[in-house]
C-alpha cells in the first residue's frame, strides 16, 4: 500500500520555564543531551528513520538559539531541492492576535499553509522528549481503525496529573484529561498526534465559532476530537522521558549511564545530529574515569564518576565530579566538587568546594553560581522514574 502523503510539524517554540536558568538563553528543544546530541535531535531522527521527509518546525521562544544548529536539516537527509525541512518563524496575529498562547494556536497560525500544502495527514510533534518511536507504525493503526486521530501514549510510575491522562477501550480513546488533580490511571499522552487533515482544519472553524483564541491542545483540541468517538490509541512500547524539569533532565541522563534509559546508539536507528567536530576527548595521567560519557573535545585530568560530560569541558586535576551532568564548554577547578550537579553551558566553576549534595539536584549556571536547587523526589530518583511500556 503507498504511504500517504504526510506533513510532520515540529513544535519547538516552547520556553520550558520548569527547566528555570537552563532555558533562560535559549530554547528547550536546543538543549544539549547525552552529551553529543541536542533535544530536537531526537525527533528529527526519528522522521528520518520513519522515511518523513515532510517536515516545518514552528518557533517561538528564542529561536536563534536553536536555528544554527538546524543546518538546514542536513544531519537528518532533509535538506532537499523539493520538501525537505521548513523552519516556520513566529508572527503575530490570529485570534486574539499576539504571538502564539499554546500549541493550538500555533497550529491554528498554520492553517492556511497546511491547507494549501494538502497532505492526507498531519503528524504533530513535540521537540520536548527522549524517545525512540517508528512512526509509520503510528500511521498503520490510524489506517487500520480508520480514525480520525491517533494519538500515541506511554505509561508513568511517577504523578499522572503533570501529563494529559487517557483512558482507552479496545485501542479506543475514550476519555482524556489535561493535568487533572485526581488522575484516573497511569497511561498518559506521550504528544505525539496523527491527525486526518480535513477533520483538523474542520476543528479550528468548529472551535474558534464559540472562543475569541485556542491555547494548549489538550485544553481544546484533543478534546474536540476525543468527543467525537474516533481517536485511536497506539501504545508506546519503549522508553519515553519529559525533558521538562531540572529532575528529569538530570534523571534521564543518569539512566543513560545505567543502561536502563534511552537507546541512543543503536546502529539500526542513530541520532542524528550537527555538532563540530572536535578532537577525541583527552584523559590525562592521574585522571579517574568511570562508569561515565565523556563527549569529544573535553579534557579530563580530575576525577569523573557517573557522570556526563559535554563536549569542550574540562575537569582540572584536584576537582571531583560524581552524578553529575557537566555541559558543553565548562570548567571545572581544581578543588570543586560536584555532586548531582547539572552545569551549564560554557560555565566556570572554581575556588574548590563541594555543590550538590545526594538529596538534592543542583543547577550551576553560566556564571558559575549556584542557580538552583530541585529536592529530590525519591520516588522519581534512580531506578527510572519513566518506565518501558508493556
Amino acid at each position: 500500500m503507498p504511504l500517504p502523503r504526510i506533513l510532520a510539524i515540529v513544535l519547538a517554540g516552547g520556553q520550558g520555564s520548569r527547566l528555570k536558568d537552563l532555558t533562560a538563553t535559549r530554547v528547550k528543544p536546543a538543549l544539549p543531551v547525552g552529551g553529543s546530541y541536542r533535544l530536537v535531535d531526537v525527533a528529527l531522527s526519528n522522521l528520518a528513520h520513519s522515511h518523513i521527509s515532510d517536515v516545518w518546525i514552528v518557533e517561538q521562544y528564542l529561536p536563534h538559539s536553536l536555528n544554527d544548529h538546524l543546518a538546514q536539516g542536513r544531519p537528518w537527509d532533509l535538506d532537499r531541492m523539493h520538501g525537505g525541512l521548513q523552519v516556520l518563524h513566529p508572527f503575530e496575529g490570529g485570534p486574539g492576535e499576539g504571538f502564539a498562547q499554546g500549541n493550538s494556536d500555533s497550529l491554528w497560525r498554520q492553517r492556511e499553509r497546511i491547507g494549501a500544502f494538502d497532505p492526507e495527514l498531519v503528524l504533530v510533534l513535540s521537540a520536548d522528549h527522549l524517545y525512540l518511536c517508528d512512526f509509520l507504525s503510528v500511521v498503520e493503526t490510524h489506517t487500520r481503525m480508520a480514525a480520525e486521530l491517533t494519538m500515541v501514549t506511554t505509561r508513568t510510575d511517577t504523578d499522572p496529573g503533570t501529563h494529559a491522562v487517557v483512558q482507552s477501550t479496545d485501542g479506543w480513546v475514550t476519555g482524556f484529561d489535561y493535568k487533572p488533580d485526581e488522575p484516573d490511571g497511569d497511561t498518559v499522552a506521550a504528544e505525539i498526534f496523527l491527525f486526518d487533515t480535513a477533520t483538523l482544519l474542520a476543528a479550528f472553524d468548529a472551535l474558534l465559532a464559540d472562543r475569541e483564541r485556542l491555547g494548549d491542545y489538550g485544553e481544546d483540541l484533543i478534546p474536540w476530537f476525543v468527543a467525537r468517538g474516533k481517536v485511536a490509541e497506539h501504545p508506546l512500547d519503549s522508553y519515553w522521558m519529559d525533558l521538562g524539569t531540572l529532575q528529569t533532565y538530570w534523571t534521564a541522563h543518569m539512566q543513560l549511564l545505567d543502561g536502563d534509559g534511552a537507546v541512543l546508539d543503536d546502529p539500526q536507528w542513530p541520532i542524528y545530529t550537527a555538532q563540530p567536530q572536535l578532537l577525541p576527548a583527552r584523559i590525562e595521567d592521574g585522571a579517574e574515569v568511570a562508569d561515565s560519557l565523556v563527549s569529544a573535545g573535553s579534557t579530563i585530568a580530575g576525577t569523573v564518576r557517573h557522570s556526563v560530560i559535554g563536549p569542550g569541558a574540562v575537569v582540572e586535576a584536584g576537582a571531583e565530579v560524581v552524578d553529575s551532568v557537566v555541559l558543553d564548554g565548562t570548567r571545572i577547578g581544581s578543588g570543586v566538587t560536584l555532586v548531582q550537579c547539572i552545569v551549564d553551558i560554557g560555565a566556570e566553576v572554581s575556588r574548590g568546594g563541594q555543590r550538590g549534595t545526594n538529596s538534592s539536584i543542583t543547577l550551576i549556571g553560566a556564571d558559575g553560581k549556584v542557580a538552583t536547587r530541585d529536592e529530590l523526589d525519591p520516588a522519581s530518583a534512580l531506578p527510572s522514574s519513566f518506565r518501558r511500556s508493556g
